[in-house]
């Protein structure tokens, strides 16, 4: 079995702890970095989210992994009752709940600190639930899954946006120099964490992508699951019903 990729993996505490750690540690630095080493073309992603859910039409959202909230944020324009955005990283939920009051959307959007794969909600309660680049850093990815399976209504969608691994000659080799020698670099120099974007590639390139991970959704129990490719393949839309 391979060596679980992990953000500081000279130091102790789990993948979990070491997780929280290392958002905490970046969270002022962020979205500055997120939208500069992504050239903020992960806004784009995010609307093409937020369009499958509007679709949806639920009143109930869950955001997992929600980082300072970007997403939920975004999640409004589908025009739920209420948007729950649950991240393990308080430092990064500080963030978050700046951004929320400052576009005066705290009666909409509540931001609670939660483990994702212990979420502190009843079952069926929900009618979509959203992860942003989160699933990447779940320490138990199928607990994590059947988590939110248990907290969605019979009906209800998850839609899972990830980072996965171009496959097409050049656009592969390009993006590979890129993600292993420049990002790393630029993410060390900014956010002045030396693991977090040494640990980003190396977490990618650890997970399954694809049907890979279509099929551990099946295996978790959603239905009618399908993955669209963005970018040419430099993150995956990924979704699933219960």
């Amino acid at each position: 079995m391979s060596k679980e990729v992990k953000p500081y993996q000279e130091e102790e505490g789990s993948k979990k702890q070491q997780v929280a750690q290392m958002f905490d540690n970046i969270s002022a630095r962020y979205d500055f970095l997120n939208h500069l080493l992504s050239l903020s073309i992960d806004k784009g992603w995010r609307k093409k989210v937020v369009k499958l859910v509007k679709a949806e039409k639920p009143q109930q959202v869950l955001d997992v992994a929600t980082g300072t909230a970007d997403l939920a944020i975004a999640l409004e324009k589908s025009h739920p009752q209420h948007i729950t955005g649950i991240d393990i990283s308080n430092g990064m939920l500080e963030v978050g709940r700046k951004k929320v009051a400052k576009k005066n959307l705290t009666e909409l959007i509540t931001l609670e600190q939660a483990d994702s794969e212990n979420l502190p909600f009843d079952d069926n309660h929900f009618d979509a639930i959203t992860v942003a680049f989160g699933v990447r850093n779940f320490e138990d990815l199928e607990k994590g899954l059947q988590e939110m399976q248990r907290v969605l209504k019979p009906g209800g969608k998850l839609l899972v946006l990830e980072f996965s691994q171009p496959q097409k000659f050049p656009f592969k080799q390009v993006y590979n120099f890129y993600f292993k020698n420049i990002l790393p670099g630029l993410g060390k120099l900014i956010s002045k964490d030396s693991s977090a974007y040494t640990y980003l590639p190396e977490s990618v390139g650890a997970f399954p992508f694809g049907e890979k991970f279509t099929s551990i959704m099946e295996k978790c129990g959603y239905t009618q699951t399908r993955f669209t490719p963005v970018t040419f393949g430099v993150a995956t839309i990924y979704e699933g019903t219960k």
